[in-house]
């Protein structure tokens, strides 16, 4: 019986074994077949070997293909020498690599060596030496680099981290929205909420995200209705948004249906439709056409700043910027956004709800300066935005509001429990941090409760409920107004609010849908 010395066995030396590869499309080439391991005390020999090999098919004209597929160790030592083998063959062809196994690849890959190129199989590698065998002029300077087919394009990875910034201001809300629906409601985990509410995103046509962020920004249920005495509204008349025959109830077709009649107004090649989300109270991009990646990138950053948008939106206004380089309103990060993306006129247009809040803002692009919109031009743009207004506030008040009211009908039905009612009508428990009205003290025995606490707006102006974008909106005014001594709080102005004893203060307003 022979006993292990307990000591590892030592790697197997790094081989390199030559063969020409003959005929079309390969005519001209040298497979150089590598098997073992390279360490670092074997480095220097393996470097001399290969260079060796190189010279021989140099003088020969041929071009060299090293096959890594049996290689087992890689790491510096031979990223020092395909480097300094690359860089001693400045007048040769390119060091082409194929089948590397993936830690080999990675490795190669990540040190973004000049001279190197990586391929998947020999096939691929051949057929591109066959490709530029047949080009007159000579390659472009990054065909020099890696040319990895295995590798994402510059394009997917924008396209992912576009995805990625997008999810990153996404995913807080919905975790938000689970944990009050886990509260509120005792379910177990965060599974259990994410699926009530995927289910009734899809059940519905709602977008997740804009179902999360009307959880987030309504007001709680008190009772087994979450929107007691509310009435089913008719879709309203719509002059512009009403052609074609299009679906009220659909809102991406809606929504696109805005921008594209925006950009027909307007003869602008580009644009985009932000709207409010209440949640985080800033402008979410919702579509776009004909804009840069990096406008896009830089808009999904949430850099708002210093823009025509913003500008719209604060002052309910219509803003054109006619030269791109010279408007003082621009700030210089947008500024350069909108220079590197060959924009050079900009107009914004704002979608005011009628209750007088911002619901969003549609931003038009041109490449030439000095463009601005005609009287014509600006009054379709006024009865666009009506239409888009009309129809965001029904959306508000009717489709999402019913997603809504099924999503606590669902769960309340699911926990018994739970906030809201059973079967006979005996509410069991409040959501925390939410006193019960009947026993606040500021609430005298006897006196009449408001049958719909969650329309404050209906109350002041009979105009209707607010919805959760309404209520971002009210939060915003409130907090700038808390900052103003003298200076009357939204609606209430003059002698019913702002001052000492009239009205009731902002901060002790209810959030409200």
């Amino acid at each position: 019986m022979e006993f292990s010395s307990g000591r590892p066995a030592a790697p197997d030396p790094l081989v390199i074994e030559s063969s020409v590869v003959e005929g079309l499309p390969a005519q001209g080439a040298v497979l150089l077949r590598m098997s073992g391991s390279l360490d670092p005390q074997g480095a220097e020999a393996w470097t001399d070997e290969l260079r060796g090999h190189l010279e021989k098919a140099d003088r020969a004209g041929l071009r060299p293909v090293l096959d890594m597929g049996h290689v087992q160790v890689g790491g510096a030592a031979m990223l020092r020498t395909l480097s300094e083998t690359a860089r001693s063959r400045t007048a040769g062809p390119d060091l082409i690599i194929v089948r590397a196994r993936p830690g080999v690849r990675e490795a190669v890959h990540l040190a973004r060596l000049e001279g190197v190129r990586l391929f998947a199989t020999l096939d691929e590698a051949l057929g591109e030496m066959a490709r530029d065998g047949s080009r007159v002029e000579d390659p472009p300077a990054w065909r020099s680099q890696i040319a990895d087919p295995l590798r994402p394009s510059y394009e997917d990875l924008h396209k992912e981290v576009h995805a990625l910034r997008a999810r990153m201001r996404t995913a807080p809300v919905i975790g938000m929205a689970q944990g009050m629906l886990m509260a509120r409601y005792g379910l177990p985990d965060s599974g259990s909420a994410f699926g009530v509410l995927r289910e009734a995103s899809q059940r519905f046509n709602v977008p997740l995200r804009v179902l999360v962020s009307a959880v987030v920004a309504a007001r709680p249920p008190d009772g087994a209705v979450w929107f007691p005495g509310r009435r089913p509204l008719p879709v309203p008349p719509l002059r512009i948004l009403a052609r074609g025959g299009r679906d009220p109830r659909c809102r991406r077709q809606m929504i696109d249906a805005a921008l594209r009649e925006a950009l027909a107004i307007g003869r602008a090649a580009a644009g985009y439709l932000r709207l409010v989300d209440p949640a985080v109270n800033a402008l979410a991009l919702e579509s776009h056409h004909g804009c840069d990646d990096r406008l896009l990138d830089h808009l999904v950053r949430g850099r708002d700043q210093g823009t025509a948008e913003a500008a719209a939106r604060s002052t309910g206004r219509h803003v054109g910027v006619t030269d791109v380089a010279e408007d003082p309103l621009l700030s210089d990060d947008a500024r350069r956004a909108l220079l590197g993306t060959g924009v050079r006129a900009v107009q914004s247009l704002p979608v005011i709800s009628p209750g007088g809040s911002c619901l969003g803002v549609i931003t038009l692009h041109w490449p030439d300066a000095g463009h601005g919109p005609t009287l014509a031009q600006a009054e379709a743009f006024d009865l666009l935005a009506a239409d888009t207004a009309a129809w965001l506030s029904w959306y508000h008040r009717s489709v999402l509001l019913d997603t809504l009211e099924h999503l606590h009908r669902t769960l309340t039905r699911r926990v018994p429990g739970s906030v809201g009612a059973c079967a006979d009508g005996v509410r069991h428990s409040r959501a925390p941090g939410h006193p019960d009205p009947a026993r606040n003290e500021h609430h005298p025995k006897g006196a009449r409760r408001m049958s719909n606490p969650q329309q404050p707006e209906q109350r002041r102006s009979d105009k209707g409920g607010a919805t959760p974008q309404d209520s971002g909106e009210l939060k915003a005014r409130q907090a700038a107004g808390r900052g103003e001594r003298a200076r009357p709080h939204g609606p209430d102005k003059g002698k019913k609010g702002g001052g000492e004893g009239g009205g009731v203060p902002p901060a002790q307003q209810p959030d409200h849908p």
